[in-house]
């Protein structure tokens, strides 16, 4: 934090302010269109920062997948590619890494982490199946639905709730995982769907104890416990910080002791592990390991490659080892915080603890005159590349998708805009560039009018909507 506000602060508390763990070596220069140019973006876009061009944004907020800055040894490895068809070295360097530091006993690469979730959700899953899990995350969901099971969400009440301040907001509630076996029977339990960091609901964490709990309760009834590692390092971080018996144990430790509760995990590479492509599933039961592998061969790739070159293999192997390193995490999230405390100090509403990779606005707190079913999370993100160039994305209405039953949209409590900061990419002045033009836009709140969607995907909508002011 080298910024003025953090020094004068340091001085007066008589603290040392942290810095960035690394130099910059190579830059990419940004550019800011005309206000007027952007307008014509918009128009062109529906709307929808996911339909703008990149070289159209200042600030690239949308997300934190593939966005990451990878380190020299990274670029070194992707020069160490071995591209053979079977067997390449790049494997396993990468399966080592895994088990090294996830704990799990096998491995499947796939090119990102939906294609991991595609695989263990159609090897798994058997029609008319219910997946428990702590909030939906939009691929997931749909990957586990096109495979015939049922997601029911049995997250702790709290996380629907952007003002609480509870420390895991992303826990289980025992109790409505155990209603849920009772009511369906176990044998119709395909796993417990269990995410480290829970996007949808802000990034919020799950403790050690609750994932300890899980497990036993799982066992109980014979369930497997399937993890979202997707961001696990920066959940890691948290159970650090917050959970009695942790402060002393390196990120390292506690990740692998939160793996070793569960049966396997789902990766999307493109977050904690620092790189642009990649992904991984890992089990530890050697007949599920043999399904996946001869599946991944069908959709993916041969087993030892699974839709990946050789040398982006070797980049993820060598981002696992520099994901963990402790001071890494902590200006990793100390960025987000930063961001999300400065927002705090102005009074604007957003999800609260701060999350481990993005600040999430609460688009009902900015605009409460906007009703749901004219996406004011939608409206915000619209809003906020108008004022400044700014890309964030939709995490409400629009991302919830519809009820298949009855047709209407699902209205989930919580309406977010999400600013996600991507790893090593960004420093704090851009982050108060971001955060002066958040309160632009939320002085201008109630002038602001939302938005009627006009063009509508069959899956994952969020993606590719298109909306016209109303």
């Amino acid at each position: 934090m080298t910024h003025h506000h953090s020094q004068t602060m340091g001085q007066q508390l008589g603290r040392r302010s942290w810095a960035e763990p690394w130099k910059i070596k190579m830059v990419e220069p940004l550019h800011m269109i005309s206000r007027k140019e952007r307008e014509q973006a918009l128009l062109e876009a529906g709307y929808n920062t996911f339909l703008l061009r990149s070289e159209a944004v200042y600030i690239d907020l949308l997300t934190d997948s593939g966005t990451s800055a990878m380190s020299d040894r990274q670029w070194a490895g992707m020069m160490l590619g071995d591209e053979a068809y079977a067997g390449s070295r790049n494997y396993y360097s990468l399966e080592e890494a895994v088990q090294t530091y996830y704990g799990y006993s096998y491995l499947v690469p796939t090119h990102q982490g939906r294609g991991a979730e595609h695989l263990i959700s159609q090897a798994v899953i058997k029609p008319g199946n219910y997946v428990p899990g702590n909030m939906y995350f939009t691929t997931t969901r749909l990957h586990q639905e096109i495979a015939g099971g049922i997601f029911v969400d049995v997250i702790t009440d709290e996380a629907h709730d952007p003002t609480s301040l509870h420390a895991f907001k992303g826990n289980i509630d025992l109790d409505k995982l155990e209603a849920v076996i009772k009511r369906e029977g176990a044998d119709n339990i395909a796993y417990v769907s269990l995410a480290g960091t829970v996007n949808m609901a802000g990034g919020q964490p799950v403790s050690m104890a609750n994932v300890k709990a899980v497990r036993a309760l799982c066992d109980r009834y014979n369930i497997r416990v399937y993890l979202d590692a997707t961001r696990m390092v920066e959940n890691a971080f948290f159970i650090q910080e917050r959970e009695e018996g942790y402060t002393d144990k390196p990120i390292a430790a506690i990740l692998k002791e939160f793996c070793s509760y569960t049966d396997g995990a789902w990766m999307s590479g493109k977050k904690d592990h620092l790189v642009n492509i990649g992904g991984w599933l890992a089990v530890n039961d050697p007949e599920l390991f043999e399904e996946l592998r001869n599946m991944v061969v069908v959709y993916e790739g041969l087993h030892t490659y699974g839709g990946l070159a050789g040398r982006d293999m070797e980049a993820m192997a060598i981002g696992i080892a520099e994901s963990v390193q402790d001071d890494h995490v902590r200006s990793r999230i100390g960025q987000v915080r930063y961001l999300g405390d400065l927002l705090i100090d102005w009074e604007i509403p957003i999800v609260q603890p701060i999350g481990g990779h993005a600040v999430f606005l609460d688009a009902k707190g900015f605009y409460p005159h906007i009703p749901q079913n004219q996406f004011p999370a939608q409206t915000l993100a619209a809003e906020l590349y108008r004022d400044s160039g700014i890309r964030s994305m939709e995490r409400g209405v629009a991302s919830a998708g519809r009820d298949p039953k009855t047709g209407d949209h699902y209205y989930p409590a919580l309406e977010l805009t999400r600013l996600t900061i991507p790893r090593r990419v960004y420093t704090q002045a851009h982050m108060d560039v971001v955060a002066e033009a958040i309160k632009t836009v939320y002085d201008a709140r109630e002038e602001t009018q939302g938005l009627k969607m006009v063009y509508e995907p069959k899956y994952l909508r969020f993606f590719q909507a298109r909306f016209e002011p109303i």
